[in-house]
């Protein structure tokens, strides 16, 4: 299949540099593969997305010279998809109903001296809600000890029984996760009744025949939720490339959260440069002028450096 990558930005504010980094970085890798680059606007969570962000946003990468080779996809118009994936889930007895609050969950934790580094579910409604209004739908992960190997279930569903996903990472080299000790059963539609990120995103990248994902390394620890997913819903796996995240001057993420400001679209080549020195390419300290002469090295010097 040919390339098709893509840039999903969620409107809870205006573009800011960190955005601006893997946007860039997914575009340069679909130019570089001669490839489609699509842009997706996540805003299926109601309470985050602010009015007018995603006109904004898009606005901000026209502005920028980041143009997608095909209409921009809506998550908000394909919530009758995710009803779809979650059906088959269900048919296939991959995914239960769950009425645990976060509350619970951390005393339930804290009680069976499991380790907190992440908020790994215990399973508590796996076995049924005992006499708990249903909150939430979870994905149930394989246990621990189960094998290699892969059940087939409804058609065009299956369950994979490793708990441990493991995957090649075109930056950060080769990742390991355990899902069992490290994540958990985890949520594919929320109890305040929206539908959670990795869900979304899976059935997203799979109707739209991504085949390569290029985004931050903060969402490094969602790949291998993701991946599982695939392979319960039988679609392909993308190849995946995380870039280094931008941070601020106390060392934290660059956000809206913590203070990000707005891109200015009157001097896009300064940031553009500045988001190049990020991501390590080899440019030879060269400042352009235009759009155009800025991307023509951008791409060659992305080529060259990453696979």
């Amino acid at each position: 299949m040919s390339y098709r990558g893509r840039f999903a930005p969620s409107p809870t504010g205006p573009l800011h540099f960190g955005s601006l980094v893997s946007a860039l970085a997914s575009w340069l890798d679909a130019r570089a593969h001669d490839g489609v680059w699509l842009v997706r606007i996540e805003d299926i969570d109601g309470p985050r997305t602010v009015p007018g962000a995603a006109e904004d946003i898009l606005s901000t990468l026209d502005r920028f010279g980041l143009r997608a080779d095909e209409p921009p996809i809506w998550q908000s118009a394909r919530l009758a998809r995710y009803q779809q994936a979650l059906d088959q889930l269900r048919g296939a007895g991959l995914v239960y109903p769950c009425g645990c609050t976060r509350k619970e969950i951390s005393d339930s934790l804290l009680n069976a001296h499991t380790r907190n580094t992440t908020l790994a579910y215990p399973g508590t409604c796996r076995t049924g809600l005992h006499g708990k209004p249903a909150r939430a739908w979870r994905l149930r992960v394989p246990d621990e000890g189960d094998g290699e190997r892969t059940e087939k279930r409804a058609a065009g569903t299956s369950e994979p029984r490793s708990a441990t996903i493991t995957f090649e990472d075109r930056w950060q080299g080769m990742q390991t996760q355990n899902l069992a000790t490290e994540v958990g059963d985890f949520v594919l539609r929320r109890a305040d009744d929206q539908w959670a990120y990795q869900l979304a995103v899976v059935v997203d990248d799979a109707d739209a025949d991504i085949t390569h994902i290029v985004r931050g390394a903060d969402l490094m620890d969602s790949t291998a939720r993701q991946i599982y997913l695939q392979r319960c819903l039988s679609v392909p796996t993308p190849a995946y490339l995380h870039v280094p995240v931008v941070t601020n001057s106390q060392g934290e993420k660059l956000s809206k959260q913590t203070g990000a400001t707005a891109l200015d679209t009157s001097r896009p080549l300064d940031a553009l440069h500045a988001a190049a020195r990020h991501l390590k390419l080899e440019m030879n300290g060269q400042t352009h002028s235009s759009l155009e002469s800025f991307y023509n090295a951008a791409i060659k010097a992305w080529a060259s450096g990453v696979e």
